[in-house]
């Protein structure tokens, strides 16, 4: 007798509830055909050479793009082809890859940028008025008035230092010091100096000849300001047109840059040596330090 009324209860259940049933799975059949149909009807179609862009990218997100990452600047470049050539650690190898993606013709060197320093002091070649005793940034020592002799060189606080990803940058003997070897080109260093001393120059030859100066002081302030300073002689510029003199400063035309027999006339003449090789296969730049040391032994 109590089985029959189990029996007859689950019964009744079933009949009562299978509508139901029935109408949740219409429900949740009718909602699926709806989803199916907003995600055909609104997906976003992505540009199939944007993956070809970024396969081309060297995938390290430093930002000298001007954008989030490679992702982005993929994206961007291919939406914009004016935006070609923003990768400096991808050089003209990404460059010319993304060209043939996007079936663009390349104009210019396409020279990947890498920093020069356009300081040589190290710190037994500057003058100092006092010792600073504030924050340890070029940032906030460069506020200050009189922190070292020449207004124009490099402090030494390593703010380019610490927002360099790549340890490629190093404060040696008073003076940023790049490692290019490590380089990526990202720019991070050129937008930490305070003094504007670091510029990303496309290197179209290595290494690359700079002038490592940024003083715009007269030739006699130079002098007592700094052993290894541009005293605005123009000896170099007489000896070829690559070089210009303004401001008391000697500048490099890094876009017309060959070696020439006139260069290293140029560099050999230079009174203060203040003309120098930078880059992967240049010559070390002995510091004051390193030639006492030389000179004792």
């Amino acid at each position: 007798m109590e089985n029959y009324i189990l029996s007859a209860s689950a019964m009744d259940f079933f009949q009562a509830s299978w509508p139901a049933a029935v109408l949740m799975l219409g429900l949740g059949a009718g909602f699926a055909v709806v989803l199916l149909i907003a995600s055909i009807k609104l997906r976003v179609q992505q540009d199939p050479r944007v993956e070809e862009v970024y396969a081309a990218l060297p995938k390290i997100d430093c930002g000298a793009c001007g954008f989030a990452g490679c992702a982005s600047y993929a994206k961007a470049v291919a939406a914009n082809p004016e935006l070609l050539g923003r990768c400096s650690p991808g050089g003209a190898d990404a460059m010319n890859k993304i060209a043939i993606v996007l079936n663009l013709q390349i104009s210019g060197s396409g020279a990947p940028q890498r920093p020069i320093v356009h300081c040589r002091g190290h710190k037994n070649d500057k003058t100092f008025y006092a010792r600073y005793r504030g924050i340890p940034t070029c940032t906030a020592a460069n506020a200050q008035p009189l922190v070292q002799a020449c207004a124009f060189g490099c402090l030494g606080f390593g703010d380019c230092v610490r927002s360099c990803k790549f340890d490629a940058l190093h404060i040696v003997n008073g003076l940023a010091t790049v490692d290019y070897s490590k380089c990526t080109g990202c720019g991070a260093c050129s937008r930490a100096c305070p003094r504007f001393l670091i510029k990303m120059v496309p290197f179209t030859h290595e290494p690359m000849v700079a002038v490592a100066c940024s003083s715009r002081e007269n030739g006699k302030n130079t002098r007592a300001f700094c052993k290894v300073g541009c005293i605005g002689c123009g000896i170099c510029a007489k000896q070829t047109d690559l070089f210009t003199v303004t401001d008391n400063l000697s500048r490099m035309n890094y876009e017309k840059y060959a070696p020439s027999e006139a260069v290293t006339t140029a560099m050999t003449k230079c009174p203060t040596k203040v003309i120098v090789y930078r880059g992967k296969t240049a010559p070390a730049d002995v510091n004051p330090e390193e030639k006492q040391t030389a000179a004792a032994s």
